[in-house]
């Protein structure tokens, strides 16, 4: 293993869990958003200005997440060749994580919009998916079932 390697590595786990940070206290804005009272104007934008702006720089950590998990993928060849089902599933399962964080941005949009979607207990289960996928994708990773 190169030095090289292990700092694109080192990296590249720092930046996916300050991702998966992002995605586990975005949600919570949108429980809260869920809770504010009718006529509470003020507390109301102030969670939809936190929830864009942690939206935004969840994007950034994702995009710099990705790219590094790309070169220890083609650059190193990490999870490529035979018997590495894990990395199919794990790819399967970072799909699915950034498919959640369109999710999130369209629900705030939606409170953006004066609309309210769901309850706050529909979110607070909403808000355990990431946590399900961050395991799983830990599994996968250190794991390697198949």
């Amino acid at each position: 293993m190169s030095n090289a390697y292990l700092w694109v590595k080192a990296f590249h786990i720092v930046f996916v869990a300050a991702w998966f940070a992002g995605l586990f206290y975005l949600p919570r804005i949108l429980v809260n958003l869920a809770m504010v009272p009718a006529g509470s104007d003020a507390e109301r934008d102030r969670l939809l200005l936190m929830g864009r702006k942690l939206h935004r720089f969840s994007h950034i950590l994702m995009g710099v997440a990705l790219l590094l998990g790309g070169v220890l993928w083609l650059g190193y060849g990490v999870g490529r060749g035979p018997g590495n089902g894990w990395m199919h599933a794990k790819l399967t399962l970072v799909v699915l994580t950034i498919a959640y964080q369109v999710v999130c941005g369209r629900h705030l949009r939606r409170f953006a919009q004066g609309q309210v979607p769901h309850t706050h207990t529909w979110y607070r289960v909403f808000n355990e998916v990431t946590v399900l996928m961050f395991a799983a994708i830990v599994v996968l990773v250190v794991v390697k079932p198949f």
